[in-house]
């Protein structure tokens, strides 16, 4: 997917909110937003937008002088993710179907997004999740695919959100799969990275916990690692979960279902769906391919 000029006022506010977060001097404000402009003057848009969010917060690390804006958003919201996971397990396992009501799960925390704004409801999200109807739901081929596969590449998003995928990861384990886990390389807006996904207990016997060797807020595939490269080309399925993936991969031909709730309106008309709606699509089976439950 291409950036367009309605992602550049989101890009502004990404970096003000950012350099917020270390600092109060508004002098230091207005320097990372003169830089931002300036980077604008360069920036093409053919490149896909978490490609130029990286650029966007790079700058904001330079000047600021912190190397992780966001940690002490992702601690409080691994935290919070953990507080509820007990209770979500439980309904999760007592459900009628486990693996759907996981995925319902995983698409409520994908709320915990700062890079589309910084004001949610996450118990809220749970809540509509049970009951809402899926705008796109491909779910009977995701089942074809977790039967045919031994081993699952799960493409991760968000601090907090980890919690929320650890329930659909070990669903997929009791079915006697192998799941390996990618997070980001390095710190970049709220994403999950190694120690992210440690702290939330997502690593275990079965599941293995890699990084994508990149500090892009999405799998940018030009700039991971080729480690990462090899597994991703060799997966037989993979679950992109969170919009920015999909905002990465949505032009990639390989086995990969989209796991993510819309939260931006540019997004939205891109795939013809509406904000908030809730989505797992293979490739780019939008619209009339899905199915709705």
């Amino acid at each position: 997917m291409k950036t367009c000029l309605d992602c550049i006022s989101c890009f502004f506010r990404q970096a003000l909110e950012a350099s917020r977060m270390v600092s109060d001097d508004e002098a230091l404000h207005k320097e990372v937003l003169q830089e931002v402009a300036k980077e604008f003057s360069n920036i093409c848009l053919d490149e896909s937008p978490p490609s130029v969010s990286r650029k966007i917060h790079k700058i904001v690390r330079d000047l600021t002088g912190s190397l992780d804006p966001y940690k002490e958003v992702k601690d409080k919201y691994n935290q919070m993710a953990l507080g509820l996971y007990p209770q979500l397990r439980e309904k999760v396992l007592n459900s009628a179907d486990p693996l759907l009501t996981s995925i319902r799960m995983v698409i409520a925390g994908n709320i915990i997004d700062f890079g589309v704004g910084n004001s949610f409801d996450v118990e809220k999200e749970i809540k509509e999740a049970f009951h809402k109807e899926f705008a796109t739901l491909d779910y009977s081929i995701f089942c074809d695919f977790i039967e045919d596969t031994e081993e699952v590449l799960y493409l991760g998003d968000n601090a907090g959100e980890v919690v929320f995928d650890r329930l659909l990861v070990e669903v997929i384990e009791s079915m006697g799969k192998r799941v390996v886990y990618a997070v980001r390389g390095a710190p970049i807006i709220n994403d999950a990275t190694l120690d992210d996904a440690r702290e939330c207990g997502i690593h275990n016997d079965v599941t293995e916990l890699i990084s994508t060797g990149s500090d892009a807020p999405a799998t940018v595939l030009e700039l991971c690692s080729p480690d990462f490269i090899e597994r991703f080309n060799g997966a037989k399925m993979i679950i992109s979960k969170g919009q920015g993936n999909f905002e990465a991969l949505s032009g990639e031909k390989r086995p990969i279902f989209f796991l993510f709730k819309v939260k931006c309106p540019v997004v939205a008309e891109n795939i013809n769906h509406e904000v908030g709606d809730m989505v797992l699509s293979r490739g780019q089976s939008f619209g009339l391919m899905g199915q709705k439950l």
